[in-house]
């Protein structure tokens, strides 16, 4: 909008005093650039109505996760309901006379073949030529998916539209691996953003509809008591892997007298798996983490510690060596 209004040119935006957020939009180079400015500019100059922040980009709007400055941002743009188009029918037309205009097409948008209306004087204009437009197409810095958005499927969130809590989970649940997809929904539960009926209520109610499955399934394996996203796809891999169901945030007691609070825990076999994340590099933490877990240790509790290196390079040896500390305390598969 500044280059057409001649109040900036093209080497005045490559000089160090901006820096480039999208193709065509640039950010003051004095501001630190966030995850929610990124979101405000996609909303603003890069999608047409009705496109909303969706996925993890959303989750991050919510608070839960971070999203790298290089990372695309992921937007949902309405589609038509499966079978709606075919449910219309096209007016026959003789190949002299000019092209009907669509039922389906509502009258503030002009024909796909028509060019676009101008703007109104001094409103903004995107860096592309996508407002108005029926169908985003590829933006550098944007994964755009298309699907179907029912009412209430998007809210407002301090002037960005987002998909709402529910829609977002279901998006994950959907777009993302069933680890990847619990990691955000844990996030959100453990916020109170969104709840355990509430996403159940969601699924069941569009039963049928591609997704609705995916999501009954990551909401069942979902934790609110979840800490960390390392956690959260620790335990997601364990039971996984056929392991039964640990306690999160698992507090043991001796007598009324708080001892540890243990990340998962199979309390009716005394066996625990601790993650240690990058916090232990505070010495301090790091003494009165083992001074506690050494009291457990004297009260008869197994306790298995991993690390994202020990998830990421070896789950395999970890996962048997809980296995065998489940076993040793009575456990059996099956039980």
């Amino acid at each position: 909008m500044a280059r057409s209004r001649g109040l900036l040119t093209r080497n005045d935006l490559r000089s160090s005093a901006w820096q480039p957020l999208f193709r065509d939009v640039y950010a003051d180079a004095g501001i630190t650039v966030t995850h929610r400015h990124r979101c405000m500019a996609v909303a603003r100059w890069l999608v047409p109505p009705g496109t909303a922040i969706a996925g993890r980009s959303a989750a991050a709007l919510y608070g839960v996760g971070e999203i790298p400055p290089n990372e695309p941002i992921d937007v949902l743009t309405p589609s038509p309901l499966p079978g709606t188009e075919q449910k219309r029918q096209l007016p026959a037309v003789s190949p002299s006379a000019p092209p009907a205009k669509r039922p389906d097409m509502p009258p503030s948008m002009p024909e796909p073949s028509a060019p676009a209306p101008a703007p109104p004087s001094g409103s903004p204009t995107p860096a592309t030529p996508l407002q108005g437009s029926r169908r985003l197409g590829p933006v550098a810095g944007l994964c755009v998916h298309r699907g179907p958005v029912l009412p209430g499927d998007v809210v407002d969130r301090a002037g960005i539209p987002v998909t709402s809590p529910a829609r977002t989970c279901w998006d994950v649940a959907r777009w993302l691996d069933v680890v990847e997809a619990v990691v955000v929904i844990d996030g959100l539960l453990a916020r109170r953003i969104v709840d355990v009926p509430a996403l159940r209520e969601y699924a069941l109610a569009r039963a049928g509809c591609r997704g609705w499955r995916s999501l009954l399934r990551a909401v069942d394996l979902a934790d609110a008591g979840a800490e960390s996203p390392q956690e959260s796809r620790t335990r997601v891999r364990l039971v996984l892997a056929g392991l039964p169901r640990p306690r999160t945030q698992w507090v043991v007691s001796d007598g009324g007298r708080f001892v540890a609070r243990l990340d998962l825990a199979w309390p009716e076999f005394r066996v625990a798996v601790e993650y240690d994340g990058s916090w232990h590099d505070d010495p301090e933490q790091f003494h009165r983490d083992r001074r506690r877990l050494n009291r457990l240790l004297g009260g008869d509790w197994l306790v298995l510690h991993v690390t994202a290196r020990r998830l990421r390079e070896d789950f395999d040896g970890f996962l048997a060596e809980v296995r065998a500390a489940l076993r040793s305390r009575g456990h059996r598969p099956g039980d």
